[in-house]
């Protein structure tokens, strides 16, 4: 009896032993899987942490890409183009001072500028439909200076697109007239010297914009084209150096009279880096105001560019015919729109050449800077022909050198100096000595 009750001891011993190892053994288990998933939802906090931080990051600083240009526009003004879907913002700035030389003139002062200050913002609303816009802030306020100047808040484009195929694309809106080189690329890091040329602000007044509608699109890898219907100049405010004043910029435009715009640019694959192109404009200009005859502007422009190896060169030539500008000047001197000894020309002509090269590959190549001396050659006048009866204003016929450097620490960023050299057929012209900055975004 003693002995079975012994044997029966052992075994609830035994037992007892293997249960409590087993919840030891258990107990063990249960804590590594415990630790397990502990680990496993310590992984993945830090994983979405860090797409909440990248999420942040990328709407503030979003993850930057190369700027092109698409459509006609600039490189950041095309930054919508690039985006799936939603909002796209960009922009540019520009600056500069200018001291004047020789100049016995009491109206030149020196002056420093914050010239502009640009957003452009866009919005995808699907593949096919864009918007995009750029809001323009200039001379850093609206309200005038001790000298009152004032600067101005506009908007310089305001498109909407329907992209309907590679060769045809709708554009409607406040659309950038597409003449000439800077018109449409006008962001500074895009072109060279402080001031864009002056070939392409008196006689192509840009930056151009009209309120229309018209088409664009590339034709194969080697032509692109733009065409629109616009809003015509108006010549009420027409003068004798410039076409700049008869812009209407979208302000309730008169529509009396429309014009046409072509613009073609072929990129021959067989010289890479080259392009060649031409537009033409034709419209009127009277706009059916009182007192003005029915007229109109034929306007048309041809350039070429080559960009390789650190070379660039650039060349344009543009002419403007204006019909009826004997009474226009007339109708102008009468209202008080001019003076009495201006001259509305029938005839503008105007053309330069620039080159450039980047020297920072033979200075230090490994900086990633870029350094490019530059020339450009100007020669316009503004009074090419004037009607008969009416002289001519030999102030008007100009020359202008402009030399200087361009310096790029990053693509988008330019650093600028240039001496700008006026020479006139009549009477002396101010020299210029100009230092300025500009950025893209």
């Amino acid at each position: 009896m003693r002995e079975r009750a012994s044997r029966i001891g052992i075994l609830v011993t035994a037992v007892a032993s293997g249960v409590l190892a087993g919840g030891v053994v258990a107990a063990d288990d249960a804590e590594l899987a415990r630790q397990d998933r502990i680990g496993e939802l310590e992984r993945k906090v830090e994983v979405l942490t860090d797409e909440l931080v990248k999420l942040r990051t990328e709407q503030a600083v979003p993850e930057e890409r190369d700027l092109e240009s698409f459509g006609g526009l600039g490189p950041a003004a095309s930054k919508i183009y690039g985006v799936a879907q939603g909002l796209s913002i960009g922009g540019y700035a520009e600056g500069y001072y200018r001291s004047f030389v020789n100049d016995g003139r009491s109206s030149k002062v020196d002056t420093a500028d914050a010239l502009r200050t640009v957003l452009y913002v866009g919005y995808k609303f699907t593949d096919k439909l864009v918007f995009n816009t750029e809001i323009e802030f200039e001379h850093a306020k609206t309200a005038e200076n001790l000298d009152g100047q004032a600067g101005e808040v506009a908007v310089e484009f305001a498109a909407l697109d329907w992209m309907l195929s590679e060769w045809a694309n709708l554009r409607t809106g406040l659309v950038l007239v597409p003449m000439g080189f800077v018109n449409e690329v006008h962001e500074p890091p895009f072109f060279h010297g402080v001031a864009r040329p002056e070939v392409e602000q008196r006689i192509i007044p840009s930056t151009w914009r009209e309120n229309g509608v018209g088409l664009y699109g590339r034709i194969g890898e080697q032509l692109e084209y733009r065409s629109y219907v616009v809003t015509g100049l108006d010549a009420l405010g027409l003068s004798a150096s410039s076409l700049r004043g008869s812009r209407s910029n979208g302000n309730r435009s008169r529509a009396e009279d429309l014009a046409g715009v072509i613009r073609v640019d072929y990129t021959p694959t067989a010289l890479p880096g080259s392009l060649f192109g031409g537009s033409f404009y034709y419209g009127g200009v009277d706009q059916a105001r009182d007192g003005f005859p029915s007229a109109s502007l034929a306007m048309w422009e041809a350039h070429a560019q080559y960009r390789r190896f650190g070379l660039e060169l650039r060349a344009l030539v543009t002419q403007a015919f204006l019909d009826e500008a004997d009474d226009l000047t007339l109708a102008l001197r009468g209202m008080g729109e001019i003076k009495a000894n201006e001259v509305i020309a029938d005839e503008m002509f105007g053309w330069y050449v620039e080159a450039a090269y980047d020297v920072m590959p033979w200075i230090a190549p490994d900086s990633g800077f870029y350094l490019a001396p530059f020339l450009r050659y100007e020669r316009f006048d503004t009074q090419q022909s004037t009607p008969s009866g009416f002289a001519a204003d030999g102030s008007k016929d100009i020359r202008l050198i402009t030399s200087g450097l361009s310096l790029k620490p990053h693509p988008n960023v330019v650093f600028k100096f240039d001496y700008r050299n006026f020479d006139a057929d009549q009477g002396d012209i101010a020299d210029e000595v100009q230092l300025g900055f500009g950025v893209a975004f």
